[in-house]
């Protein structure tokens, strides 16, 4: 897979996710930030950094990007969410526009 192809993401503690840029794009927020007009570092280098976004948080988001992906083919399966990330994920979801 190309560096074209894959973003990464870097959550608050400094942990890296390389996705597929198809299932990143799941986010409308990060969608934006790749493909906005206007020069966003984010755009250059294809990387995305969440300050405020853990990393057991990020990652879970990363799985909801790929699982989004497969629903929106028509592949019908559940995503458990474990209660007591829900809220976080809940928080991330907003701001994620996901």
């Amino acid at each position: 897979m190309k560096r074209k192809d894959t973003v990464k993401l870097i959550s608050a503690d400094e942990m890296e996710f390389v996705i597929d840029k198809d299932a990143v794009m799941v986010s409308q927020t990060i969608r934006n930030l790749l493909t906005s007009p206007g020069g966003f570092a984010e755009t250059k280098l294809g990387e995305v950094t969440f300050p405020e976004i853990s990393a057991v948080i990020l990652e879970r988001i990363c799985q909801y990007f790929y699982w989004a992906l497969q629903y929106s083919r028509g592949k019908e399966t559940e995503f458990h969410i474990e209660p007591e990330l829900t809220l976080e994920l809940m928080m991330a979801a907003n701001y994620l526009h996901t």
